[in-house]
């Protein structure tokens, strides 16, 4: 079965595929930072960066991290706490603190320099077969397979291909074609070729067949079918949920707590944040469901961090998404109780401190948090 698809691409197939795409990138490829360097350390950075992440958005990111941490020992060097600011806005942290941890392994395992073979950087954490693959063929120029989102709506399209891309068959029948389009030399190019061809020409929706290098040899151009094909993923089931947030004051600091292993974000600095029962994600916040939600907040600030708070009072509400989750997140103000336990700085534990507004800046928070420490600094009443 998978054989069938797979026909029309014999060697001469491939050969001429590859010819017209070399052709066409060498007249449109875009011209993006790591684009213009063989240095495996940079084009890793970019590839982490680019997973979850538009290109627009990643090349500010790429080089503020870049003049922070320009090579493989600075970035072992640093602590994970400096590697989580750098990456804040970037989403999905474990990229932030695999990189670290990668880093920190090329250079025990191998003196520091970047490793060329497959298994090798595969090996290594936080880095995938499409990312091991993507950094061999773009910085050594050595053959390697890649599938990821563009070039498989590509490759799908090519073959006709109408089944589960994402299925154990689907994922076989692709990773083969991409291994047979691999040329002996230029597979950089070749793989970048297919990879900015799937996202700026054989696009999600309305693809522009007319300008495309290698439609000849397209079967779901041939048949009118791009609209069909690849099959759709099926989304997932959203989930509303309601979270609050509790700035607690204690003079000019703010109390702020490092989020655990368990939890999202996990390794950075947010205030007291947890889920909330008393009100659910339609309910507007009228003045019984209020006191409610002061109730629960106290109790949860206290079993949190065994701190006391009063005057809790919400300020603003923002409405984000993680994953799966639709999140309305409810911002509190609250003063530390004079009864409350007091932190001093002997008592301190690496899960709770009182940080200023101003020192909160050196600190690496989720954006909400940010977005939260913003506008109490910019509150007249703080």
């Amino acid at each position: 079965m998978l054989g069938d698809f797979l026909e029309r691409f014999d060697s001469a197939g491939c050969s001429a595929l590859r010819r017209g795409l070399l052709k066409w990138y060498k007249q449109h490829g875009r011209s993006l930072p790591w684009r213009e360097t063989r240095d495996p350390y940079r084009i890793w950075i970019s590839e982490i960066m680019l997973q979850q992440t538009t290109v627009k958005a990643v090349i500010p990111y790429y080089e503020r991290f870049l003049r922070r941490f320009p090579d493989l020992q600075s970035l072992a060097a640093a602590s994970e706490a400096e590697v989580l600011q750098y990456w804040e806005g970037l989403g999905y942290y474990s990229r932030g603190r695999n990189l670290r941890l990668a880093a920190q392994a090329v250079c025990e395992r191998h003196s520091g320099v970047f490793p060329s073979e497959l298994d090798a950087i595969q090996g290594l954490p936080g880095i995938g077969r499409y990312t091991a693959g993507a950094i061999r063929s773009f910085a050594f120029d050595l053959p390697a397979p890649i599938v990821e989102a563009n070039t498989l709506r590509l490759y799908c399209r090519l073959l006709g291909y109408d089944g589960d891309p994402r299925s154990t068959a689907g994922q076989n029948l692709l990773w083969e074609f991409a291994e047979r389009l691999q040329p002996r030399v230029n597979a950089g190019h070749v793989n970048q070729a297919l990879m900015e061809l799937g996202a700026t020409v054989c696009t999600p929706v309305q693809p522009a067949c007319e300008r495309c290098p290698i439609s000849r040899y397209c079967v779901a151009f041939a048949e009118n079918r791009q609209a069909e094909i690849p099959a759709k993923k099926a989304r997932p089931r959203v989930t509303q949920t309601v979270e609050a947030t509790v700035a607690v004051r204690r003079g000019d600091q703010y109390l702020i707590r490092q989020r655990t292993k368990s939890e999202r974000w996990a390794g950075m600095w947010d205030f007291v944040r947890f889920p909330v029962e008393s009100v659910t994600p339609e309910q507007s916040l009228t003045k019984a469901l209020q006191a409610k939600l002061q109730k629960e907040a106290t109790e949860q600030v206290h079993k949190i961090s065994a701190v006391e708070v009063t005057a809790l009072m919400p300020v603003t509400e923002i409405r984000h998404s993680v994953t799966r989750y639709r999140i309305r997140l409810i911002c509190l103000t609250g003063e530390l109780s004079v009864e409350g336990r007091v932190l001093s700085v002997g008592e301190e534990t690496a899960a709770l401190r009182w940080v200023t507004l101003e020192e909160l800046r050196g600190v690496p928070m989720p954006v909400t948090g940010r977005q939260f420490a913003g506008m109490l600094r910019a509150s007249p009443d703080r």
